[in-house]
């Protein structure tokens, strides 16, 4: 596939989901404008919308097309993705000071309104998955499915958890792939199969795309762990250099960086194998998975 329509799919993507959340987020006037104003701060702060954009394509790959109103999932896939961000961020966790080459969230408006910022998102991403326009049996399936990603069990919560208590402990291999898995891929994962959902595909659809978005989850944190060792701050938009000093258990602490880009690169050879019965219809979300692990930042 062409770099121009790549970067042209990831353009018109974003632009669909910054226009939904734009549209479903209130406005920075409405009252009490702190919430919104720093709810805002975080939601548009430059993202690369990569969860909304892996559902919209996953849809679009089942459905032939773009299902209409399937922005809806995936503006509160990124609200969920940016609360977990906000509250990342804060002291009693990662304590960071720079995201997406912005102050965090609480360093521009405060602890307490960060939280709470974060909070919000949470609900009303959950408002909006209520009112998505789409079978009702569909409608529950996404709503469960994202619950679990962001979830305790194997879920982005219970991999953050995880990943705080396994922090200056000597890492090895299945605390390791467990983090991955929860913190990071576990939410990617949601993305893909509540797009094949919306679009209604068939069991066997929804199978696949869990395969894939396992895969490219998994890949992506690994090529995120070994470009905070290898890129400065002004590159990543982030604190560089973090997980090192905080010495958090990381592919590239156990792995070395090549053997840790192997496996990236193995992981997305395997998720490409599950969508092989959908041909050329996969090829967008394949150029998607190939982005994730070459990205620079």
């Amino acid at each position: 596939m062409e770099q121009g329509f790549l970067k042209e799919t990831l353009a018109q993507g974003s632009a669909l989901a910054d226009a939904a959340l734009e549209r479903l987020i209130p406005a920075a006037t409405v009252r009490p404008t702190s919430i919104h104003q720093a709810m805002r701060h975080s939601v548009f702060a430059g993202g690369k919308r990569l969860r909304p954009i892996l559902c919209m394509e996953a849809g679009r790959m089942v459905a032939g097309s773009l299902p209409a109103g399937i922005e809806d999932v995936g503006a509160a896939l990124e609200m969920l993705h940016t609360y977990s961000l906000i509250h990342d961020d804060l002291p009693a966790l990662d304590n960071d000071d720079l995201r997406r080459g912005r102050p965090t969230c609480h360093k521009a408006f405060g602890e307490a309104t960060a939280i709470l910022a974060g909070d919000a998102l949470q609900t009303q991403a959950y408002e909006v998955l209520a009112g998505l326009r789409c079978p009702s049996d569909a409608r529950v399936r996404i709503i469960a499915e994202i619950a679990r990603g962001t979830g305790t069990v194997d879920g982005m919560i219970g991999g953050q958890v995880v990943d705080l208590e396994a922090e200056r402990t000597r890492p090895d291999a299945e605390t390791l792939d467990y983090i991955h898995r929860a913190k990071t891929a576990a939410l990617i994962t949601a993305s893909t199969v509540s797009g094949g959902l919306y679009a209604g595909g068939n069991e066997d659809a929804i199978a696949r795309l869990r395969t894939f978005g396992q895969g490219v989850g998994l890949a992506f944190q690994i090529v995120d762990d070994v470009l905070d060792v290898t890129q400065s701050s002004e590159q990543l938009g982030k604190t560089a250099g973090k997980d090192t000093a905080a010495e958090k258990v990381t592919y590239p602490a156990l792995y070395g960086i090549e053997e840790s880009l192997r496996r990236a690169d193995v992981l997305v050879a395997q998720a490409f194998t599950a969508l092989e019965p959908f041909k050329e219809r996969a090829e967008t979300l394949k150029a998607l998975a190939r982005y994730l692990v070459e990205r620079k930042k």
